[in-house]
């Protein structure tokens, strides 16, 4: 298993602290939250990105991935209907494929709900065909990167744009890039699928539309912290031979970063050494 640590995790921790800790209890790679780099993230560029590889290669650690891609900066919406705040939105994330390629990272990771919810007015369904529109605007800047964009399903109570894994996937088929697919996060998927999650799962990894998976509780807590079983998604992880980032990614820490951080290696690398 490529096991993955979300960066935020271990804030207020600089990069070269979340790497030591992030070895040190197992992991194999970061997956890297702009914002936690620099406020203004407009201003990554290839240097900084050699730097956080480098950084993260000095401790045995590989930058798997990118996510929380438009927390900052504020204000940014990929379905607006300003054509130049649409603009400098997807300059940023132009930006950040490319950021992500020069740190060695394979996937970007797009949920970013308040940036491609609609506005007051505006209907999830107009909404909806602005987010297909900007993401198939950046397929082939994706492509010639050589990373993949994965959509991100969320629950219901963070946008009403994309909650499914079907949605999603049906998204990518209308796009039709290799470089625009989904993923897969245990909690969003508990709080939106009308399946079980490790299901949902099996059909779309084997259809080849997911190319990421993030693992955490219903609850938003570390994997194992909660009521959700993480063994069934594991077992299809196993079973389909799935070689991409398996990525640890709670919101609610418990007791704290670091604490949640070293609870949830030992519970998800255990689970894996007992699967058949």
């Amino acid at each position: 298993m490529k096991l993955a640590l979300c960066n935020e995790v271990l804030r207020p921790m600089g990069l070269g602290e979340q790497c030591q800790a992030a070895a040190r209890l197992g992991y194999s790679a970061l997956e890297i939250a702009p914002f936690t780099l620099t406020n203004d993230p407009t201003t990554l560029d290839t240097l900084t990105a050699h730097q956080v590889r480098g950084t993260a290669h000095s401790h045995g650690l590989a930058i798997s991935s990118l996510h929380w891609l438009l927390v900052k900066p504020e204000g940014l919406s990929l379905v607006s209907t300003d054509a130049a705040l649409h603009g400098r939105t997807l300059d940023l994330l132009r930006r950040l494929i490319d950021f992500a390629a020069a740190c060695g990272a394979q996937v970007l990771v797009h949920g970013s709900p308040g940036q491609r919810s609609p506005a007051p007015g505006q209907s999830v369904l107009d909404a909806t065909a602005r987010f297909e529109a900007a993401l198939a605007e950046l397929a082939p800047h994706a492509a010639a990167a050589g990373v993949v964009y994965c959509i991100e399903p969320l629950g219901p109570f963070e946008t009403q744009v994309i909650n499914t894994v079907a949605e999603a996937a049906a998204m990518v088929d209308r796009i039709g890039s290799p470089a625009i697919r989904t993923m897969l996060d245990v909690s969003a998927a508990s709080h939106s699928e009308s399946e079980p999650v490790h299901e949902v799962l099996r059909r779309f990894l084997a259809s080849g539309h997911i190319a990421h998976v993030q693992l955490n509780d219903k609850n938003r807590r570390g994997p194992g912290q909660g009521e959700t079983n993480q063994r069934p998604v594991l077992q299809v992880l196993k079973d389909l031979h799935y070689a991409g980032w398996v990525a640890v990614e709670p919101f609610d820490y418990v007791p704290d970063g670091l604490g949640c951080a070293d609870f949830s290696s030992r519970h998800v690398l255990g689970l894996w050494r007992t699967l058949s």
